[in-house]
């Protein structure tokens, strides 16, 4: 077994992680959110859901995007892998930073705002 196909192998393997981050993700918080909506019927469970979903999407993006990496340099290093690889990293980083905004309500570049400085919240209506 030569090193490219190590790295073939190490690279899907990294795949299958990611795939499985979201899938176990996705199942973990349908059933934070069933659990919550069964316990508390009317507790509002839309945006935890949406947060503890998007967070699971987000781990699993980086994961896939570190298998494409490490198939694309390792294993088939061509002009046309590598500009392959480059789309597809801008179109993972895109969704991620877009998934970020949706949990955070802020870009991955801004710094967080403070409870102190961000004034009195409003109740998010149920």
């Amino acid at each position: 077994m030569d090193i490219a196909e190590v790295m073939d192998t190490v690279g899907s393997v990294i795949d299958v992680v990611g795939v499985a981050v979201i899938v176990v993700g996705a199942l973990v918080s349908s059933w934070i959110a069933y659990d919550t909506r069964r316990r508390t019927p009317r507790a509002p469970i839309y945006v935890a859901y949406r947060r503890n979903l998007g967070r699971s999407i987000l781990l699993g993006l980086e994961f896939l995007v570190a298998a494409d990496i490490i198939k694309t340099v390792a294993v088939t290093p061509t002009f046309t892998s590598v500009g392959v690889l480059a789309i597809i990293v801008l179109i993972r980083t895109f969704l991620s930073w877009s998934l970020q905004l949706e949990i955070d309500g802020r870009w991955p570049w801004q710094k967080p705002v403070s409870d102190d400085a961000a004034g009195p919240r409003t109740p998010l209506p149920s």
